[in-house]
Parts: structure tokens; C-alpha cells; sequence
């Protein structure tokens, strides 16, 4: 019975993404990178100006996908940016299902896949180059604002950041949050636990002396004016002065269910003691696992995960709570519209 009211109910968000009113447009590119040879893959969700049928984007047969128009044109006005970043070894369409729901509430959203920690480019060189990622996300923004025929006219001083897991922590490096590898890797021996620890030994980004200076540099990007961060790692490598310090409002967003790996207290619920009260929002949300950031699973998604990859189903898992992931993230989208517009980041 639940298996049944799960698939009905994934019909019917379905149905109400294609019949959305206000029309999204859907765009993919690559950024080249002639210097680095760090070329990005970029996707771009913004309100368009047309009244072709949408179309499923980057459908298959394991997740929940979202309905746009293809290179539709932009619509008119200026539009708030938000650029997302995904986690270790995840990809743009992670976060398809908020990319997709703040493009209908008049967002532009760029979303890009992280060289080395995309599930698209495990290259080892490339994930220890962790300094990059925020790198990665000012390309995008300079992208998106140098396009405004193809995406929409970008408001300057409403640029926001979303992160998930590692891309927390980015979210929170370009917002001026500054990396102690020293300090990290202290962490880590009191809490080898931690899965944040675990990902950091495999990428490995601080085996020289140049390399842990690139780390522990200033990388903010004095554009992006709010932050949000959902259930982020690495949090304990940040400095106590940089996180006080950091001048933009920040929803901080943690996974409620109980983890040894991730648990909200060590990782969101820490983070949120040592950044400016005045301007941090903190929501823990008790059923949330780390995965209910991620893309809804269809009907048979986990077998077909597990077919592949024994042990990688439980991404198509959340809490104990009754309550679906479609829920879960219904109030994610709400709360992220909510503190954005509180910001007057929004339209």
C-alpha cells in the first residue's frame, strides 16, 4: 500500500510540474577553462517567456526528475541568482527538485558539476584540488551574468549560494570561511567517525605545503550576499575567527535523524555556535536523513541502485518518520524561500 500511495503521489507532482503556470526555462553548457583545464559542466533553471510544453529534464529510470523548457527564452526583468553546489561524488541533478522550484518562484539557478567529486569525474588530481570548488562557483556566476539574453537579467547584490554536504562547506568558503587543515586533521583523530573525515583522507587535499596554503587562503566571492548550507561536512576545519566574521546572512539546514557519521550536533549544530547570531537561521529537521537533500528515488529506484552499487540504496532512504522525502523537501524549498526573501534576495 505505501509502495502504491508513493507512486500516485509521485504522479501527481509530476503532473503538477508540467502543468506549472509559470514557465521554466532549462539550458546545459560548458565552461571552458584554457589555464586550469578545469572545463565545467553548467545547467541554468530560470522563469521564462514562452508557451511551449515543458519536458521532462534528464530523466532515468532511478530518480525523480522536473519539467522545463528546453532554451526557451528568458523572461523579462531583473532576477535574483542562486548557484548550487553538490556533495562528494553527486552531480547537478541531485538538487534538480529545488533548482526546479525556486526557477518557478522567479529565481535564476545555476548548478554545476565539481570536477574530481562529480559522480561524472572522480579524477584523484582534480578532487585534491578542493580549493577550486568555490572557484568553480564564481565561473558560474560570472557565466549566468554575462548572458542576460540567455538566462535572464541577473539583480546585482542578490546572488546566494546552496550547498549540500561538501557543498556546504563551499557554500561557506566563498562566503569567507576559512579552512585550518592542521586543525581538521586534529579533529579527525578525535572524531575518525565522521564521514567528513573518511572524504577528506580520500581526496587528500592537503599533502603538500603549497596545497594546504591554497586550502587555508581566502576564497570568498564578495558578489554572493546569503548563504545556505544543507547538512554540510568538513565544518570542523573552519576557523573560529573566519565563521564570527563572515558578513552575510546564512540558513543553516541539518539532517535530524540520527547518524554516527554525520550527526546534525557535530557537524550543522556546531557550525551554527560559531557563526554571528544576529544573522544565522538554524533548522534541524528530525526526519531528514543527509540523503533527503537528494533527488526522490522512483519506484524500484533503490533495487536498481543496489544492482549496481551493493550498499548505496540507503540514498533513497530518509528518517524514521512516516513522512516522504517529496514532503521533506517541500519544507526545505519553503525555508530557503523564506530566508532568501527575508533577505530580499528574491524578486
Amino acid at each position: 500500500m505505501k509502495t502504491t500511495l508513493r507512486a500516485l503521489l509521485l504522479i501527481c507532482l509530476s503532473a503538477n510540474a508540467l502543468a506549472e503556470a509559470s514557465p521554466v526555462g532549462f539550458q546545459a553548457s560548458s565552461l571552458s577553462d584554457l589555464h586550469n583545464e578545469r572545463p565545467l559542466e553548467m545547467v541554468v533553471w530560470y522563469p521564462a517567456a514562452t508557451t511551449a510544453a515543458a519536458q521532462l529534464i534528464a530523466d532515468n529510470p532511478v530518480f525523480v526528475s522536473a519539467a522545463a523548457v528546453s532554451h526557451a527564452p528568458p523572461a523579462a526583468g531583473e532576477h535574483p541568482l542562486v548557484v548550487l553546489s553538490h556533495g562528494f561524488g553527486g552531480n547537478w541533478s541531485n538538487q534538480t527538485w529545488l533548482a526546479s522550484a525556486l526557477a518557478r518562484n522567479g529565481y535564476i539557478v545555476a548548478a554545476v558539476n565539481h570536477p574530481g567529486t562529480t559522480s561524472r569525474d572522480r579524477r584523484p588530481e582534480a578532487a585534491a584540488q578542493l580549493w577550486q570548488r568555490p572557484a568553480d562557483l564564481r565561473r558560474a556566476i560570472d557565466a549566468v551574468m554575462a548572458q542576460p539574453k540567455q538566462f535572464g537579467v541577473v539583480a546585482k547584490h542578490r546572488i546566494a549560494v546552496v550547498g549540500h554536504s561538501l557543498g556546504g562547506w563551499t557554500a561557506l568558503e566563498i562566503a569567507g570561511a576559512r579552512f585550518d587543515p592542521e586543525r581538521f586533521a586534529q579533529d579527525c583523530s578525535a572524531h575518525p567517525q565522521l564521514s567528513s573525515c573518511t572524504v577528506y583522507q580520500q581526496i587528500n587535499p592537503a599533502s603538500t605545503s603549497a596545497s594546504k596554503a591554497r586550502l587555508a587562503a581566502d576564497l570568498s566571492d564578495k558578489r554572493v550576499t546569503a548563504i545556505v548550507s544543507l547538512d554540510l561536512g568538513l565544518s570542523r576545519g573552519f576557523t573560529d575567527e573566519s565563521l564570527a566574521a563572515i558578513p552575510v546572512p546564512i540558513l543553516v539546514i541539518a539532517a535530524g535523524a540520527p547518524s554516527v557519521e554525520l550527526p546534525a550536533e557535530l557537524e550543522s549544530g556546531n557550525l551554527t555556535k560559531r557563526l554571528p547570531r544576529a544573522s544565522t537561521r538554524y533548522v534541524e529537521i528530525g526526519d531528514a536523513s543527509h540523503f533527503s537533500f537528494m533527488s526522490v528515488c522512483k519506484p524500484g529506484g533503490q533495487a536498481l541502485i543496489e544492482d549496481s552499487s551493493p550498499g548505496d540504496g540507503m540514498i533513497c532512504r530518509d528518517g524514521d518518520a512516516a513522512r516522504p522525502r517529496e514532503l521533506i523537501q517541500q519544507q526545505v524549498v519553503s525555508l530557503i524561500d523564506e530566508f532568501l526573501r527575508a533577505q530580499e534576495i528574491s524578486i
